[in-house]
């Protein structure tokens, strides 16, 4: 296993915070999306859980969805759960809400609380793998485990 990053130990620090040590492993073959995340641990995609940033409209929050690797997000739906319009963030914003750059966007371990919505679909599915803080990096945990540590709104968000 290659070394640790800086990013990916802030998040296993803030997993080892819950009790929850040891999860982070970092991998050889990119992360970057959700296909080449689940080709790189062998699982199936729907089981990769996709952070996604969007910025609300006009309040200019963060809003963390954590989609299944196999959904795309209606962000009418999103808007309705969140209370306005929302629209994808930039990769500034991205790393300005979450700390980490788009690719390696991890659910928690971020500069503050940020609004978090998970999609209703990864209930169905165990285990999932999110990211770590960097493309290489991942974690694994139960859709129960990623409620918890996100405070998240089930909801439901799938695109078609």
């Amino acid at each position: 296993m290659a070394a640790i990053s800086g990013s990916a130990q802030r998040v296993e620090d803030a997993l080892a915070a819950r009790g929850m040590a040891g999860r982070v492993r970092v991998l050889a073959d990119s992360t970057r999306s959700a296909a080449e995340a689940a080709a790189a641990i062998g699982c199936d995609i729907a089981q990769i859980v996709k952070s996604l940033v969007f910025r609300g409209e006009p309040s200019g929050k963060a809003v963390l969805v954590l989609a299944s690797g196999r959904n795309r997000v209606d962000e009418s739906l999103l808007a309705g759960i969140v209370g306005e319009t929302v629209k994808r963030a930039s990769p500034d914003f991205v790393r300005a809400a979450t700390g980490f750059a788009i690719g390696g966007v991890a659910p928690l371990a971020h500069p503050g609380p940020l609004h978090a919505v998970v999609d209703r679909d990864l209930l169905q599915l165990d285990p999932l793998w999110a990211a770590a803080g960097t493309p290489l990096a991942v974690f694994r945990l139960s859709a129960r485990e990623l409620i918890e540590l996100t405070g998240g709104t089930v909801a439901e968000i799938r695109a078609g």
